[in-house]
């Protein structure tokens, strides 16, 4: 019976030319556990200048490919959430991956795949970017998330609140089937 390793050798410049010198880019990968990436890039933008000798970072790039497209954009969104006013531009590509497969037990026993993979960046700046770039999306203010979320239909008024205009069926109640 063959064991198989393999390495993966992939080509992928940065799609954002002329950032900032020093930018954050974190590379999500599909086993990186989403606290750890959060907790470093969290600490790194928002560090004061001078304090721990390092200075803030005003940009910070998330880049996964294949199965960690997902959690791209999650810590994207988590770091847009807590943060607040980063703008955000996003860029969508297909990257060609080469994985060569090596048989452990030596010999000729070698397999070569490539495979085309989607691939996500998305930059996050507290400086603003050009709005006319494809994939831009402006910060968000804290009222045009609540306003979204109220919607237009006086939820906001004096005392009521967010959710009191769904009603919730009881389990008492029978239930209906549709023949």
């Amino acid at each position: 019976m063959k064991h198989w390793t393999i390495r993966e050798v992939e080509d992928s410049p940065c799609p954002f030319p002329g950032l900032l010198p020093g930018v954050l880019e974190m590379r999500v990968k599909e086993g990186s556990k989403i606290r750890n990436l959060m907790g470093f890039a969290m600490a790194r933008m928002q560090c004061e200048a001078g304090s721990s000798g390092q200075a803030s970072l005003r940009q910070v790039v998330f880049t996964g490919s294949g199965r960690a497209v997902t959690k791209t954009i999650t810590c994207a969104e988590i770091m847009k959430r807590k943060m607040g006013g980063l703008h955000q531009l996003t860029k969508v590509r297909y990257k060609s991956v080469r994985e060569v497969w090596e048989s452990q037990e030596g010999g000729d026993g070698e397999m070569t795949v490539h495979r085309t993979v989607p691939s996500i960046s998305i930059l996050l700046s507290k400086d603003p970017l050009d709005p006319l770039e494809p994939g831009y999306q402006p910060p968000e203010t804290q009222t045009a998330l609540w306003e979204e979320r109220e919607g237009n239909d006086g939820l906001h008024q004096a005392g009521k609140r967010p959710f009191d205009h769904i009603a919730i069926q009881s389990e008492t109640q029978p239930k209906r089937f549709c023949p």
